[in-house]
């Protein structure tokens, strides 16, 4: 209990714009993906069992981000092209922790501009507090008189096909590194 208690500092700390180099296996600390939301890709409503059978990462932000998500989201569509044909088993989920601004249209040519392994996900306000509180991800969205201030944790999770909650990163620059570690939530399923 103690691990889970200094992981849910980590993630409360990790920001945007800031977070620790390195993976963190979870493997046991983490329950098992668990969600319910909708698709921006294509309207479908969607939850963890329909993405059974892949590898899984999960991924908070909004498409306004100036900085980590772009970030984030390139590093992740280099590791895609260095899985070459495996990444079709793989599907990052980009969850809208803005999603009164996020509308389907704008997000789903967002995450179609990185990769087409990403999926664009909205949900209600209680369907995104109930997947942050899951994970233990904080985010705020406070509109400020024509200026908004969006904050969110730089977290990126990977789940195996079964769902299971596998490591964690807030740096995505190493995209080898990721990518190897796809590769052996693959070989170990």
């Amino acid at each position: 209990m103690k691990r889970a208690g200094i992981f849910a500092l980590f993630l409360l700390l990790a920001g945007c714009g800031r977070g620790a180099p390195g993976v963190t296996d979870i493997t046991g600390v983490m329950p098992d993906l668990q969600f319910s939301m909708t698709r921006a890709n294509d309207g479908a409503a969607v939850t963890a069992q329909s993405y059974r059978g892949k590898v899984v990462i999960l991924y908070f932000g909004y498409t306004h981000c100036p900085d980590i998500c772009p970030a984030t989201l390139a590093n992740m569509a280099n590791v895609f092209k260095q899985l070459g044909p495996r990444a079709n088993g793989v599907r990052m989920l980009f969850v809208s922790v803005d999603p009164n601004r996020d509308t389907p249209a704008l997000l789903k040519s967002y995450v179609s501009a990185f990769a087409p392994q990403i999926d664009g996900l909205r949900g209600t306000p209680d369907q995104l507090a109930r997947l942050a509180r899951r994970y233990r991800v904080i985010y705020s969205v406070t509109p400020n008189a024509g200026d908004y201030e969006v904050m969110h944790s730089s977290a990126v999770f990977f789940f195996d096909g079964k769902g299971h909650a596998r490591f964690v990163t807030t740096e995505t620059d190493d995209t080898s590194g990721i990518a190897q570690g796809i590769k052996r939530i693959v070989s170990s399923e």
